[in-house]
């Protein structure tokens, strides 16, 4: 067996867009890969066979990132092919080429081009689509436009591209660049006529929409503004075939997260937020149609409709919610594992699969279920599970747990108050010794809502190979323990902290081969935040590593893309009606007592926990006279340990290893 190296990730495989055919003969699903010479991740379509069990890689140029099925033989994905269309993109053209793939031999033939940036598109009929795309109001519609029309626009586009014009909240979003008066609009494509009719109005937002069997209905749900993005949405009804549009919505002041027609009623999830602010777990609703009662059908049911277990080894997404038959299928986070659940109308759930580790996403054909899983230490393949019994289909990753050195955590839980029990891990180094003392970091997850599991974690497993031994917990405000145990709203750096330096403390006396001496702290996100936090509190770390923090909540609140609605919901106001309680829970004001050496991880387009946290953090140690590095990653966001580029990736982790080897070896 071989050591982890630190750039053995950029060979794993991820897989995503898990979708059965409609006769559920075949599953259809998106393996990607990392090319570390072109710093890109390489994508392509595969096909699995449920009669046959056999695999065949679909298509091959690795642009392949999504498609939908047209029926039980052919497949329609997005992609730019030809070099005249990438010379156009280029020149800030906006169009989302389609091309049609059958499973069964031959190439890939075009289908249509529509000239909008296409974000999910489904099926009605043989040359009818509905589809969402990105609309942006402050820039000229190519839809529909005549060859000349369209040149012209296309050079005020470019005449306008050094200007950016602000008046709206939010202006920016991670990952997504200045979103100021963009939306995700919906439309009708007729690709007969090469026709696009928009459904929605501008200042909509469309945040999910939904068919129902016979393709006449679709339930979509919106949000809709002009100044400043309200937390909540509103449900509608829209009719294919005569182009309109009804607000269904049952409720007043609701976020919604999830709806589909289950026969002639509609299943919904969502949240008044009226306990537990933004992060209270959702409920599920039936809708009658016919009378428009609204019924909430799981109202003691206290658990995230949501996969939240952390892992570095994932790219791309795949669909966590389906109705099929009477039942609607869902993930839950539970403790430490992700699940698959159902729920029929009346509200009874039950849990469909039991073993440990993440569902990162399923699809099911008449009870059958095809999923993407993290499963006993391994990395990410695709499953069946049928019968109750999961089989293991893929194979891409088995290497890994073949020919590299694992280390298994092992479980610890204890009381941090009476009642309040938190359960904890350690990675031993690999090759571990007995009679050795060995350094310790510390890993901080994000969030806060969400949890550490026991799945496969690529920078903790490189730490264990590299002599360390790793040290990571649940801490109050986490996932999957309901409602009360993750609301940390106004005590952020009080209880979940003390939850932190207990744990530390316990395993520094459970395991003595622990050297207090040489202890290290890293997180990223609310990890991060943390991590500031922590070297403002405590010299009990030798080294520190903070990534995309946050340091100043006052700051915070104006600037990142959701600090205006997440601050004032997570500390109890605004810095005009609140200053000193957002003040006291800002790690920037402790920074004067720091002593830790700490290197800090900031992305230059993270709009999630801004550049600017870091740089005032960085700034406040470096003032004081405290060992401090700043490592900023241009081109990348917030998430840069998950989905950045491979060599930012591999860059990142040589940082925060060649700091804490600095300090702690």
């Amino acid at each position: 067996m071989e050591n982890l190296k630190i750039d053995d990730f950029t060979k794993y495989k991820f897989l995503s867009k898990i979708k059965y055919s409609p006769n559920g003969k075949y599953g259809g699903f998106v393996v990607s890969r990392m090319d570390v010479e072109e710093n890109k991740y390489l994508s392509n379509i595969w096909i699995y066979n449920t009669d046959t069990a056999k695999l065949l890689q679909l298509t091959s140029l690795d642009e392949e990132k999504d498609f939908i099925w047209l029926d039980d033989s052919n497949i329609l994905f997005p992609e730019i092919r030809n070099q005249k269309d990438k010379e156009r993109v280029q020149e800030g053209e906006k169009f989302t080429n389609y091309y049609k793939i059958n499973i069964h031999g031959g190439e890939a033939s075009f289908a249509f081009k529509i000239p909008l940036l296409v974000t999910e598109i489904k099926k009605i009929s043989d040359n009818n689509f509905i589809l969402t795309a990105l609309y942006d109001d402050c820039k000229p519609d190519l839809t529909n436009l005549k060859e000349a029309e369209k040149e012209s626009a296309l050079k005020k586009i470019k005449e306008e591209k050094d200007y950016e014009i602000l008046d709206e909240i939010p202006f920016w979003s991670n990952g997504s660049g200045f979103t100021n008066k963009k939306r995700n609009r919906l439309y009708l494509y007729n690709s007969k006529e090469n026709k696009v009719i928009p459904t929605t109005d501008k200042y909509s937002n469309v945040e999910l929409f939904n068919l129902n069997k016979d393709k006449s209905k679709a339930v979509i749900i919106i949000n809709t503004f002009k100044d400043k993005m309200p937390l909540t949405s509103n449900m509608y009804l829209y009719n294919t075939a005569d182009n309109t549009l009804e607000k269904i919505s049952g409720k007043e002041s609701f976020s919604y997260s999830y709806a589909e027609f289950m026969g002639e009623k509609i299943i919904f999830a969502g949240s008044d937020m009226k306990d537990y602010g933004l992060n209270q777990n959702h409920q599920f609703y039936i809708m009658d149609l016919s009378s428009g009662n609204v019924k909430n059908i799981s109202p003691d049911f206290d658990i995230s409709t949501w996969q939240s277990v952390g892992s570095d080894c994932r790219y791309g997404e795949s669909d966590t919610f389906k109705v099929d038959g009477n039942y609607l299928y869902f993930e839950t986070t539970e403790w430490n594992s992700s699940y698959i659940n159902r729920i029929d109308e009346n509200g009874h759930i039950e849990k469909i699969t039991k073993e440990k580790g993440s569902v990162d996403g399923f699809d099911v054909h008449e009870e059958n279920i095809l999923f993407v899983g993290m499963r006993n230490m391994k990395l990410q393949e695709l499953y069946l599970l049928k019968d109750e019994k999961e089989e293991q289909i893929t194979f891409f990753n088995e290497w890994v747990s073949e020919s590299k050195k694992i280390s298994s955590p092992e479980r610890i839980a204890f009381e941090t108050e009476p009642g309040i029990t938190i359960e904890g891990w350690i990675l031993k180094p690999v090759d571990f010794d007995s009679n050795k003392k060995y350094p310790t970091i510390l890993d901080i997850h994000g969030g806060p809502k969400t949890v550490y599991g026991e799945v496969f974690y690529h920078e903790m497993q490189y730490w264990a190979n590299e002599g360390y031994a790793v040290i990571f917990c649940n801490p109050r405000g986490s996932d999957g323990r309901g409602n009360e145990f993750a609301d940390i709203r106004e005590k952020y750096g009080t209880i979940d902290y003390d939850d932190l330096m207990k744990f530390t403390d316990i395993m520094l006396k459970t395991y003595s081969f622990i050297d207090k001496n040489r202890l290290g702290v890293t997180g990223g996100s609310y990890g991060g935040f943390m991590t500031n936090w922590i070297i403002g509190h405590t010299d009990r770390f030798a080294a520190a590593a903070s990534q995309r923090s946050i340091s100043n909540w006052i700051s915070d609140f104006g600037t990142t893309d959701i600090g205006y609605y997440f601050t004032d919901n997570e500390m109890g106001g605004t810095p005009w009606n609140n200053h000193e309680k957002l003040w006291f829970h800002s790690p920037l004001k402790y920074a004067d007592k720091a002593k830790t050496p700490t290197l800090f991880i900031h992305s230059q387009e993270d709009y999630r926990c801004w550049l600017a946290e870091g740089l005032q953090m960085f700034t406040a140690l470096k003032y004081h006279g405290v060992e401090a590095r700043l490592c900023m990653f241009k081109g990348e966001n917030h998430e840069l340990s998950r989905s950045g580029k491979p060599k930012h990736r591999i860059r990142r982790l040589k940082e925060i290893t060649e700091w804490m080897n600095k300090y702690l070896k």
